[in-house]
């Protein structure tokens, strides 16, 4: 029975997940003009660090109103794996890593993701589009400079990742 009460989300948790999930999104929406460069791959992290597991859900509240936005359509497939993916190599780092050693892994990891994401996004344009793997390699060097942006945007915005989780978890202390 203990158990079962500790995985219940309480009323508290889905108002603190639905407004980090809309932050997401609304982070997104501002930096549109911005080729690549957003604050998603930070927050992702941030959550996971502060939240573990329960971190999925304001990160699929983010995915599902980016789909109510853009349309769902072939387009926001990828964005059902691609942000997980970074959820599962933060939840794969050490808990308790020396704060000099997250100031670079954080970062680096985020950098990797943005520098990742045209191949993490091209087997489902193959699936969808039946690319073969010569199709889809040049789909993946075509937006080559695009993920070099996102990598650069990612190890920027990724330097907010421990201030801001830091403040999170003294903040979830403090409820």
């Amino acid at each position: 029975m203990a158990k079962s009460k500790k995985r219940r989300i309480s009323v508290r948790d889905m108002a603190i997940f639905s407004m980090l999930g809309a932050l997401t999104f609304c982070s997104k929406v501002i930096m549109d003009a911005l080729p690549n460069i957003h604050l998603i791959g930070t927050l992702v992290m941030v959550y996971t660090l502060v939240y573990r597991t329960k971190a999925l859900i304001p990160i699929y509240i983010f995915i599902f109103m980016t789909g109510l936005y853009g349309g769902f359509g072939l387009w926001w497939i990828p964005y059902l794996y691609i942000w997980a993916i970074l959820w599962g190599v933060t939840m794969l780092l050490p808990r308790k890593m020396p704060r000099a050693v997250g100031m670079a892994v954080y970062p680096a990891v985020c950098c990797l993701h943005g520098l990742l994401y045209g191949v993490l996004y091209a087997p489902a344009q193959a699936l969808i589009f039946g690319l073969d793997l010569d199709g889809m390699l040049a789909w993946i060097a075509a937006g080559l400079p695009f993920d070099v942006m996102h990598g650069i945007g990612n190890l920027f915005a990724g330097l907010l990742i421990l201030p801001l989780s830091s403040l999170l978890l003294r903040l979830e202390k403090k409820k």
